[in-house]
């Protein structure tokens, strides 16, 4: 049996902090796992932004609400599904993604979960450590063969984890740092490439 790993954001969605900054006016709110590898780095540097601005869950998640997927992405995943089951792994959280899923045909996503008290902030619950690659190793004692596509740093241990990892427009740091996987730039590029490999397991 066959999996197909997706990472969310820059792949079927676009960014959500980088949406969030360009409407809240707050360049700092721009950096993702692109920027700073180091998630935990990255998610207490946001909190703390959000919090010296006031900025809550609310004004967020009216952002997310003005947002789609990327053009095509839809329609990628619905064809991608008639060749494997798909699962969505992503270090967003289920208050931000749930309109975007909705959206997508509620495809399984497993995420995180935020902190919240009167619609601040206050921190984040992990799913669990190191979440994208202790999920295909869970699919794989069940009997699964993935492939993985993501397109930054925080996919990369999943990609490395997989049968096959893919990248998908990824920055040129990390087509540098991880020579091992395949690099596509639209999704078309990216069906074919899961095409190929499914065929390969």
């Amino acid at each position: 049996m066959h999996l197909a790993c997706l990472d969310l954001e820059g792949v079927l969605v676009p960014e959500i902090w980088i949406n969030v900054a360009e409407r809240t006016g707050i360049p700092e709110l721009r950096l993702t796992t692109r920027d700073i590898a180091d998630y935990d780095q990255l998610m207490r540097h946001r909190l703390d932004i959000l919090d010296a601005h006031g900025i809550g869950l609310s004004t967020i998640q009216e952002v997310i609400a003005g947002m789609g997927p990327l053009p095509g992405a839809a329609e990628f995943l619905a064809e991608l599904r008639t060749r494997a089951q798909v699962v969505i792994l992503s270090d967003t959280f289920y208050e931000f993604a749930m309109p975007l899923m909705a959206q997508l045909g509620y495809p399984a996503l497993f995420c995180h979960r935020l902190l919240v008290t009167d619609d601040r902030i206050t921190g984040y619950a992990l799913r669990q450590p190191d979440s994208k690659r202790a999920a295909v190793r869970a699919f794989h004692t069940l009997n699964y063969k993935v492939v993985a596509a993501g397109d930054s740093y925080n996919d990369t241990a999943m990609l490395g984890e997989a049968e096959t990892g893919i990248l998908i427009n990824p920055p040129a740091s990390v087509v540098a740092e991880f020579p091992q996987f395949e690099v596509t730039r639209s999704l078309p590029a990216l069906l074919d490439a899961f095409d190929e490999a499914l065929a390969a397991l």
